[in-house]
């Protein structure tokens, strides 16, 4: 029955859209669900994954994201975050907001330490998505972006597909293409806390895995420097499973202190493979288990170092430092400015595609 209703709710939604030519009236959450009791939220403002709830070792129900109990609290005059959401044009950072494509020079918003982060300050994820096709397993959103919006060229269509899987795969695929020459990286920025417990538990205790023998270091404003750095000997080095937290505050290693923590590329040695996990992430204290596959070839690791006690989420919890920590696919920071590394660009006739996987499982 609970299947049924989400579905219903789906197809109001679409026939609200179609009654306005495309873009839907409201902004709201849609419930998917499957055979083993998973449950994933995903609000059409910003495109942003709301909830993941799912049963831990102990059969208790966890949430195991952090974010807010209604959509109107992701409005940036409400909280301004990133919170689950599907990040565009160009995730991450472009250094001082500059970048030159085919001879002619783009000067884009500077959001960031004199940077364009996660494309500009309305970026994406700032914006209503159009519900394209919703059911009680999937949904597809579209984005309809001007040429000109935020400063980047070309007029873009983009689309972004939830599926969810009954194996407790949350599956997210990205296309795109463009009337003119621009560039495109798109991430999901989902803060995860796998305690389901943001008041309790700190991400430091959640042991890591990433596999990657190289990050990109990064300057004191955050920014790549362009160098690609081996991570063995080093608090980056994740290749052995351990605890987020064992390094995180050895500021006297230059990169923890740059970043405040772990807000770092790394370069991945999956090589665009989907067989191959690209990070892991445990709980010790519910068993859950997150795996990350993706064909990109980098993933920004970041530790929720700037979380605060500003923000308060659902039920009324405050999220303090380090209690949640994104792991974002992607290609790496700045690329459009370091031509040594994969391309970013996106042409007219071509297609973006870029794909991510979060499984769950239990320990």
């Amino acid at each position: 029955m609970k299947s049924a209703k989400y579905l219903l709710l789906a197809v109001c939604a679409i026939a609200a859209a179609a009654c306005t030519g495309g873009k839907t009236q409201e902004n709201r959450f849609y419930k998917l669900s499957n055979k083993a009791g998973m449950k994933v939220t995903v609000t059409n403002y910003g495109g942003r994954i709301t909830a993941i709830v799912l049963p831990d070792k102990d059969g208790v129900k966890r949430d195991v994201v952090l974010g807010f109990d209604k959509v109107e609290d992701y409005y940036p005059e409400n909280n301004q975050t990133d919170f689950g959401a599907s990040i565009g044009r160009y995730a991450n950072r472009i250094a001082q907001g500059k970048f030159t494509l085919d001879g002619v020079e783009y000067d884009l918003p500077k959001n960031n330490f004199g940077h364009c982060l996660h494309g500009g300050p309305t970026g994406w994820q700032y914006q209503p998505y159009t519900v394209v096709e919703a059911d009680a397993r999937h949904i597809k959103l579209r984005m309809d972006s001007p040429d000109g919006d935020n400063n980047f060229p070309g007029a873009v269509t983009a689309f972004v597909t939830y599926t969810l899987t009954d194996d407790n795969r949350i599956d997210i695929a990205y296309e795109a293409v463009s009337t003119a020459p621009t560039i495109i990286n798109m991430t999901n920025h989902s803060y995860f806390n796998l305690a389901g417990d943001p008041a309790n538990h700190s991400i430091c205790d959640d042991v890591l895995y990433i596999n990657a023998s190289q990050y990109t270091p990064v300057d004191d404003t955050y920014m790549t420097t362009g160098e690609i750095l081996p991570v063995a000997g080093t608090p980056m080095d994740f290749t052995t499973p351990h605890k987020v937290g064992d390094h995180i505050t050895e500021f006297e290693f230059e990169q923890l202190k740059n970043g405040n923590g772990y807000d770092h590329n790394w370069v991945l040695d999956t090589h665009g493979s989907m067989d191959l996990v690209a990070v892991e992430l445990y709980c010790p204290q519910t068993g859950i288990d997150l795996k990350v596959y993706t064909d990109e070839p980098g993933i920004q690791v970041y530790s929720g170092n700037f979380l605060d006690g500003t923000v308060t989420g659902k039920g009324g919890v405050v999220y303090q430092q380090r209690t949640g920590i994104c792991l974002e696919t992607q290609h790496y920071p700045d690329s459009p400015n370091k031509p040594q590394w994969p391309s970013v660009v996106l042409r007219p006739g071509e297609t973006y595609h870029s794909h991510c996987v979060f499984a769950f499982s239990l320990k």
